[in-house]
């Protein structure tokens, strides 16, 4: 009976054992990055995505957070994902694979936040399109985190800032993305493309006066070499949230519905904040010594107009028939 009884307790044991291995085995950690340091306001909205995760799928999801570009430029990072390297990221898509994708930040397309939360909607046809045009990549966007509106930092003001005819014979750095390339070019400038990483080094070079392509969220880092910021409202920031599309079809439903309704909750909880946070980083950029120069609606409708006529042509070829779709999507709104 004894010997009955140990035998027993020791396959228990054995199968305890295994279910345990087999359980730990199945917890998959996955690396997700994005561009800002840790403790900013998408690094913490990360991590209630991935405590809802966690909660929502039993554990059997975890993540390894990258803040700060550790995984590499965003541009990278799309590759990477593409590749199955880095599962999931939450940032801009750059152009390098398909000049459609700047269908993403069309320049002066919205300019208030309700237009934007319209445009960059789930059922807008911009979405539609930007989910078609990355499956070729290999990738699935499941959702977005609305950043701000994009403006220009300068390191000394520049001559007459709300004429767009007027030469300002000052060299920006513009993301490489031939959009903001146009852009700058159109309101003044002479664009120089670098990525992020290198914008820093390049304004305490000398080797441009300013950038294009961010806003005073983004500029608040740079403050200490920036000396001017003009909110144009170039264009509108959204991060897209996106995920490595076979890793993705590879999960259980559960899981699947679990990251997708984390993805979802933490663009709505954005909205509800992100206006706000901008007037909040363009006070702390005056906090740190950097002059607004302020610009009404006339100076805008302005640089819009003039994007409009020299600049959507060029990317009409570019992105094709989405881009009349797009644009007459928000004109109608």
């Amino acid at each position: 009976m004894k010997r009955t009884l140990s035998i027993t307790l020791l396959c228990c044991m054995a199968i305890a054992l295994v279910v345990s291995e087999s359980s730990a085995e199945s917890v998959r950690t996955w690396k997700i990055g994005h561009v800002r340091p840790a403790g900013s306001a998408i690094d913490k909205d990360v991590a209630t995505f991935i405590k809802n995760v966690r909660e929502n799928t039993g554990g059997s999801l975890d993540f390894e957070v990258f803040s700060g570009n550790k995984l590499g430029d965003y541009s990278i990072v799309q590759e990477r994902v593409s590749f199955g390297e880095v599962e999931m990221f939450v940032g801009p898509f750059g152009t390098a694979a398909d000049r459609r994708l700047a269908l993403a930040f069309i320049p002066f397309l919205v300019t208030t936040w309700e237009q934007a939360q319209r445009l960059y909607s789930p059922s807008s046809p911009l979405l539609e399109h930007m989910r078609k045009f990355l499956e070729s990549q290999n990738i699935k966007i499941l959702g977005g985190w609305p950043v701000y509106f994009g403006g220009i930092a300068l390191t000394e003001r520049p001559v007459s800032p709300e004429d767009p005819d007027i030469r300002k014979n000052i060299i920006i750095r513009v993301p490489p993305i031939r959009s903001f390339e146009l852009t700058a070019r159109q309101l003044g400038y002479t664009p120089y493309p670098i990525t992020w990483m290198y914008a820093k080094s390049g304004l305490r070079t000398g080797m441009v006066g300013g950038l294009i392509g961010g806003g005073a969220e983004g500029y608040k880092g740079l403050s200490n070499l920036v000396r001017y910021y003009l909110p144009v409202k170039d264009h509108f920031e959204y991060w897209f949230i996106y995920v490595n599309l076979e890793l993705f079809n590879s999960l259980s439903q559960r899981e699947q519905e679990a990251i997708g309704q984390a993805a979802a909750e933490m663009e709505m909880r954005r909205y509800l904040d992100a206006e706000d946070q901008e007037r909040e980083s363009i006070a702390e950029l005056r906090k740190r010594g950097v002059e607004v120069v302020e610009m009404n609606e006339a100076t805008i409708k302005r640089m819009r107009e003039k994007v409009k006529q020299n600049v959507w042509p060029v990317l009409r070829e570019d992105i094709g028939p989405a881009f009349d779709e797009v644009v007459q999507f928000v004109e109608k709104g």
